[in-house]
C-alpha cells in the first residue's frame, strides 16, 4: 500500500510540474498530460511500469467521460444529427482508407502494410476529442454533437475490424460478430422498459437528496459500463448508453455537472497511459512518410469532412470546427498496428512508425480544435467552396437561453408567468425534484440543478443571459452570480434577507434587489395610493388574488404550506 501510494502521488507531482510548464507556454493541458505520460514511461524515470491502479483510474476516467456525453445526447439529439454522422463517420472512413493506401503504396510500402497504415489512418481519438470538447464548452454546439456522433460511428466501424482480423487465426469471424449482435440486441430489449418505467421512478426517489443523486449517477454510470464489459462488448457503450437514458431525465444537467471533477481527475491517467505507450523506436529511414501521413491526417481529413457535411446542407464553418475534430489518430490505431505486429504481418518498426504519426497529429490537432475560433475569421472567405447556398442547420441548431430564474418558489411563480408571457427563451432553474418534474410536464422550460454549482451555470450558458433573476436568499449564492455576470449586459436581480446585505449587493453591480419581507407592504402601499377608496377596484383586485391562489393550489400546495 505504500509502494502504491507513493507511486502515485510521484505521478501526480510529474503531472502537476509538466502541467504547470504548459500552463505558462500557455499550451492545452491535454499536451501536458501526454509528454507527462512519455516522461514517466519506461524510456525516462518508468515508474508507470505495471500500475495495474492507474490502468482501473484510466478506464474509470474514460467510463466518466463517456456517461457525461451521454448525458448531453438525448434521443432528441440522436434523431436531431443521427443521419449526418452515420454518413459522415461511415464517409470519412471509406474516403481516408482508400487515399491512405494509394499515398502508402507510392511511398513504397507492402500492400499488406499500406492496407494496415491506411485502415490506422481513418480512426480519430474519440476520448481526447471528447474532452476538448467539453474544456471549450462545445458539447452541445452543433458541430460538437456532429463530431461525437460520427466518432462513435468510427469507434464501431473499429471494433469490429479489430475482431475481424484477430480472429482471422482463429476462424471465428462470423460467430463473434454474431454473438455480439445478439448480446447488444438483448440489452436493448432490457434497458428500454427500464428506461421508460423504472428509471424515473428511481432518479425522483433519489434527488430528494444531493449526495444520494449524486451516488447514485456514478453507481449508475459505472455499473452499467461494467455490466457491458462482463457480457463481453466495451466499458465505452455501457457508459455511452448510461449517459444517453438518464439525459431524459430533468436531472441530467445536475448530474453532468457535479460528475465533472471526477473525470477530469480519473481521465488524466488515460493520457498517462496514452503517453508511456508511446514506443520510440529508430525510424530515421520513416521520417519522411511519418511526415507526409501527419500533413494529410491534418488537412486531409479536415478536408474530407468539409466535402461531406457541405454537400448535405451544413454551413462552413460547423464543417470546418467539425472536421478539425478527425485531425489525429486513435488509440484504437496503436492497437490496430499492434495486433497486426503480434500476428507477424507488420514489422515492429510500423508501430513506432504510427506512434510518431499519433504524437504529431494529437499535438497538431488539439491546437486547431482550441483555437478554431481564432483560426477560422482568417480562412473564412476560402471555406466558400464547401458550403451551399440553402443551409439546413439553421432549422436545428437550438436558441441560447436569454431569461434565467433561479428558484421557482412563491417569488418566482409569479416571475416564472412573467417569463413564459415575454415569449423569450428562458429556462427555469430549481432544487426541488418534484416541483422540477411537475413544471417540466407542463411543458415549462425547466431544469434540476444547484445554483451555488459554477460548473453547473456555465453548462446552461448562462453568459449568454439577458436577464437573470435570481429568489435564492442565500448572500453567498448572489454574491457568486454577480461576480460571474460583472462584466456581462444582462439585467441581474437578485434576493436578500437582510438590509445590510442589499447595499452590498448593489455595490457588486446587481440591478435590483428583492426582500421578501418589504414586498407585501410596497404592494399594498401602491394598491392605497392607486386605487384610495375605490371598493370596486379592490374586489377586482381580490379576485385576481384569489385566481393566482388557486392556480399555485392546483400547480402544488407546497407554496401555501409554509407561510
Amino acid at each position: 500500500m505504500l509502494e502504491i501510494f507513493t507511486q502515485l502521488s510521484l505521478l501526480l507531482l510529474v503531472v502537476l510540474g509538466v502541467s504547470f510548464i504548459a500552463r505558462i507556454l500557455r499550451q492545452p493541458l491535454i499536451i501536458g498530460y501526454i509528454f507527462a505520460g512519455i516522461l514517466v514511461g519506461p524510456f525516462f524515470l518508468n515508474i508507470l511500469q505495471g500500475n495495474e491502479i492507474v490502468y482501473a483510474f484510466s478506464e474509470i476516467g474514460i467510463a466518466f467521460l463517456l456517461f457525461i456525453v451521454g448525458l448531453h445526447m438525448s434521443p432528441r439529439v440522436i434523431k436531431e444529427v443521427g443521419k449526418i454522422s452515420l454518413i459522415t463517420g461511415a464517409g470519412q472512413v471509406i474516403f481516408t482508407s482508400l487515399i491512405g493506401y494509394f499515398i502508402a503504396v507510392l511511398l513504397g510500402f507492402p500492400p499488406i502494410t499500406a492496407i494496415y497504415i491506411a485502415l490506422a489512418l481513418t480512426f480519430s481519438s474519440t476520448i481526447i476529442i471528447m474532452k476538448l470538447l467539453a474544456d471549450k464548452e462545445d458539447l452541445e454546439k452543433l458541430y460538437g454533437k456532429i463530431s461525437i456522433g460520427f466518432l462513435l460511428v468510427q469507434d464501431l466501424i473499429a471494433i469490429i475490424l479489430l475482431i475481424v482480423i484477430s480472429s482471422f487465426s482463429l476462424g471465428n469471424t462470423a460467430n463473434l460478430l454474431t454473438e455480439m449482435i445478439l448480446k447488444g440486441g438483448l440489452m436493448i430489449l432490457i434497458l428500454v422498459p427500464v428506461s421508460l418505467y423504472l428509471l424515473p421512478k428511481m432518479t425522483n426517489f433519489f434527488a430528494k437528496s444531493q449526495e444520494f443523486l449524486f451516488l447514485f449517477a456514478i453507481a449508475w454510470g459505472l455499473g452499467l459500463a461494467a455490466l457491458f464489459l462482463y457480457i463481453g462488448l466495451s466499458i465505452e457503450v455501457g457508459a455511452l448508453i448510461a449517459g444517453i437514458i438518464l439525459s431524459m431525465s430533468p436531472y441530467s444537467y445536475e448530474i453532468s455537472s457535479r460528475l465533472k471533477p471526477l473525470r477530469d481527475f480519473f481521465i488524466i491517467s488515460f493520457f498517462l497511459l496514452l503517453g508511456s505507450q508511446m514506443i520510440i523506436g529508430s525510424i530515421t529511414n520513416l521520417l519522411f512518410p511519418a511526415i507526409i501521413f501527419s500533413l494529410f491526417i491534418l488537412i486531409g481529413n479536415p478536408l474530407i469532412v468539409m466535402i461531406l457535411m457541405g454537400l448535405w446542407g451544413y454551413s462552413k464553418k460547423t464543417g470546418f470546427q467539425a472536421g478539425l475534430t478527425v485531425a489525429q489518430i486513435s488509440e484504437f490505431s496503436l492497437i490496430l498496428i499492434a495486433l497486426g505486429v503480434k500476428l507477424g504481418q507488420l514489422s515492429p518498426e510500423i508501430l513506432s512508425f504510427v506512434t510518431m504519426i499519433g504524437l504529431i497529429t494529437i499535438a497538431g490537432s488539439t491546437y486547431l480544435i482550441m483555437y478554431s475560433d481564432k483560426i477560422y475569421p482568417y480562412i473564412s472567405r476560402y471555406l466558400s467552396i464547401f458550403e451551399k447556398k440553402n443551409i439546413r442547420e439553421k432549422k436545428s441548431t437550438e436558441k441560447d437561453y436569454e431569461y434565467f430564474l433561479f428558484g421557482e418558489n412563491r417569488i418566482g411563480f409569479s416571475i416564472m408567468k412573467s417569463f413564459i408571457k415575454s415569449k423569450k427563451n428562458y429556462v427555469i432553474v430549481d432544487f426541488n425534484p418534484e416541483r422540477v418534474k411537475k413544471l417540466c410536464s407542463g411543458k415549462v422550460q425547466c431544469v434540476y440543478g444547484d445554483v451555488s454549482d459554477s460548473e453547473f451555470l456555465d453548462s446552461l450558458g448562462i453568459n449568454k443571459a439577458k436577464l437573470v433573476v435570481s429568489t435564492m436568499p442565500e448572500k453567498d449564492v448572489s454574491f457568486m452570480l454577480l461576480n460571474k455576470l460583472k462584466d456581462k449586459d444582462a439585467v441581474i436581480i437578485v434576493t436578500a434577507r437582510h438590509a445590510s446585505e442589499v447595499f452590498e449587493l448593489y455595490k457588486l453591480g446587481a440591478d435590483y434587489v428583492i426582500m421578501p419581507h418589504f414586498l407585501g407592504g410596497e404592494y399594498v402601499s401602491r394598491l392605497i395610493e392607486n386605487l384610495g377608496t375605490n371598493k370596486k377596484k379592490y374586489i377586482q383586485e381580490r379576485n385576481k388574488h384569489l385566481n393566482s391562489l388557486k392556480e399555485r393550489i392546483k400547480d402544488g400546495d407546497e407554496f401555501l404550506r409554509y407561510g
